[in-house]
């Protein structure tokens, strides 16, 4: 049986490299787009109705410029002849025109809707995705597939494939007409076609895996951009602003370098097909010359087939041009593709054993061994053996790396451990679905997220049902109204970009009333009270304490006031249980809670911020 590639074997460089020698074969990708192209059938057979009416409208024109020539222009011409001939081409030129009105819009709206499903669908995939999907994908590169290649894909459904279809219509009728009048022409015509292919396919070759570099490194930018945004204050702060232009710089002219080869390559393309196509129509024009002199056709044959014969020329470079962009958007469309088939690792089972009602918080961690898919060298708990009873508060105590706040994520299913077990309530969690377990979990993260909104929105986002009424009740709890009515518009007052209007300890405060928000039967803590000051602090945690009330709470503690409070303090180094007991009886136990709290805790009873770390 062959393994399952894990994430780290299967990130952005396979994924890149196995997308490459797919797209260097074909085009074959774009055919992962009819889901999202089924549903618009009514809209594309119109669109291409309009086409092919816009099509042969000019193939018309060729037989109205055949009787124009003859009948018209030619030795005893005729006025009124010639007049009609004149109004047949504009009556053909006014449905040319109306068709092809018809056809843009039509194809432009096609396209604009499937890109919205195709970037709804994606992020829709994305955000169900667990987090060691992310340990091994930039951010940034995920946002190119859902911007730059979605735009590839708009181009190629609105505009690069009409245009594709478009032509290859014309140069079968155009072919068939150019067989009508003249066949020794013709066959002079069809003599250059394989002088034509043959760059198409070498070159065209070139072309996509130049194309999907170049996606490739406009990821790069965008990941490097969107990690330098984030981190500004620690990059000013630094003083790294230049190292980081300078660093910037080198991945643009990459992605310049890469894309000026694509350029380069596609232009090669487009001058070998024309020089090929208008110099077989030079010679026709030569050859029929002397075939109108000799009298074997007439001058308006000669003129209709030229105009065929630019037709057909015309519709193979036109072909040629978007072939780039169709071949760009297959690598795109690949990109996109392989992103919606990443299977989450974390899911609910087809039958979710459903949790007891009413929630109790019982907590049972057996035998835990769990390494991270970023780090499968190392385990992060090894045979790990924890029972919480409903309602207990404990506090998680050890050095940095004992695997704390690993305890957080296995609870909230985040991961499963590779052996062991992890139950909420008696239910296994990989036998129940995860929504409803983090349903039953309240989180207060070391570092709070504030989303780009305002205050009734980031707290209600710990419950979107809930009321004003009810919102704010959480933040007079978490002491947070304080601040929030000082606001410009209270609480309807936007926060900015990840809550830069607010302090360190205010967002802590929102984030704390998010989770009071939640009522839930089970509150992890994470350094809950880590970033306020003492006044906040203590308003903080009388509300955690009212709230901890018959509620099982997990705590990684940093300060001496919450060790003491807890029932239960359990000390954890390098992924196990090494202690477990009350403040006393391990401060009399010696060992390592006893070094902690020598070193970290005498120092924050003495005023001095500590912290024992995760």
């Amino acid at each position: 049986m062959m393994r399952e590639p894990s994430y780290a074997e299967a990130g952005p460089s396979a994924d890149r490299a196995s997308s490459e020698r797919q797209s260097a074969r074909s085009i074959k990708p774009l055919r992962a787009l009819m889901p999202y192209l089924r549903p618009y059938g009514g809209a594309i057979l119109a669109a291409l109705l309009a086409l092919t009416v816009a099509a042969g409208t000019v193939l018309l024109m060729g037989v109205g410029l055949r009787l124009l020539v003859d009948q018209g222009f030619g030795a005893g011409g005729n006025p009124d002849l010639l007049d009609r001939a004149v109004l047949v081409l504009l009556g053909a030129v006014a449905v040319m025109a109306a068709a092809s009105y018809a056809r843009f819009y039509l194809v432009s709206w096609i396209g604009e809707r499937v890109v919205a499903d195709l970037r709804r669908a994606v992020f829709d995939h994305v955000i169900r995705l667990d987090l060691g999907f992310f340990e091994v994908t930039r951010t940034g590169e995920i946002l190119t597939r859902l911007t730059t290649d979605t735009t590839l894909i708009q181009v190629t459904v609105g505009t690069a494939a009409p245009i594709a279809l478009r032509n290859l219509l014309m140069f079968t009728g155009g072919a068939a007409m150019l067989a009508v009048t003249s066949a020794k022409l013709t066959g002079l015509v069809f003599l250059v076609v394989p002088l034509v292919l043959v760059p198409i396919l070498v070159y065209g070759r070139r072309v996509r895996r130049l194309s999907r570099a170049a996606q490739d490194r406009v990821a790069d930018v965008g990941a490097y951009v969107e990690e330098s945004l984030n981190a500004i204050r620690t990059v000013q702060a630094f003083g790294h602003e230049a190292i980081d232009r300078q660093r910037f710089a080198q991945r643009v002219t990459e992605a310049l370098t890469t894309s000026l080869d694509r350029v380069r390559a596609r232009a090669w393309l487009t001058a070998l097909v024309i020089m090929f196509v208008f110099g077989a129509i030079s010679a026709v024009l030569w050859i029929g010359g002397h075939d109108v002199i000799a009298g074997r056709i007439s001058a308006g044959e000669l003129s209709a087939f030229v105009f065929y014969a630019i037709v057909v020329a015309g519709s193979v470079g036109a072909i040629s041009e978007v072939m780039g962009d169709l071949q760009r958007a297959a690598g795109a469309a690949e990109r996109l593709m392989d992103l919606l088939a990443t299977e989450a690792k974390i899911a609910a089972p087809v039958d979710p054993v459903s949790l007891p009602k009413p929630a109790r918080g019982a907590i049972r961690f057996e035998r835990i061994t769990f390494r991270y898919p970023a780090r499968p060298d190392r385990s992060a708990l090894d045979a790990f053996d924890l029972s919480v009873e409903p309602g207990e508060r404990v506090a998680l105590v050890g050095p940095s790396g004992a695997g704390k706040t690993t305890v957080f994520q296995l609870l909230l299913r985040f991961y499963d451990p590779q052996s062991g077990s992890v139950a909420l309530d008696g239910v296994d969690l990989s036998r129940a679905d995860p929504a409803t377990v983090r349903a039953r979990i309240g989180l207060v993260p070391q570092e709070p997220v504030i989303f780009s909104a305002d205050a009734w929105e980031n707290i209600r986002y710990g419950r979107p049902e809930a009321s004003d009424g009810e919102v704010r009740a959480a933040a007079e709890a978490a002491a947070a109204t304080e601040f929030l009515d000082r606001l410009p518009q209270g609480f309807a007052t936007f926060l900015g970009e990840k809550g830069v209007r607010l302090s360190g300890g205010q967002r802590q405060r929102m984030a704390i009333a998010r989770a009071i928000l939640r009522n839930p039967a089970v509150l992890l803590l994470d350094e809950a009270t880590s970033a306020l000051d003492s006044e906040s602090e203590q308003l903080v945690q009388q509300a955690l304490d009212r709230l901890m009330v018959g509620r099982t709470t997990l705590v990684i503690a940093h300060r001496l006031a919450t060790v003491q409070k807890a029932d239960r303090i359990v000390v954890i180094d390098q992924g196990r249980i090494v202690a477990q007991g009350r403040h006393g009886e391990l401060m009399r136990a010696g060992g390592l809670y006893a070094r902690l709290a020598q070193l970290q805790f005498d120092q924050a009873v003495e005023g001095v911020a500590g912290a024992v770390g995760r």
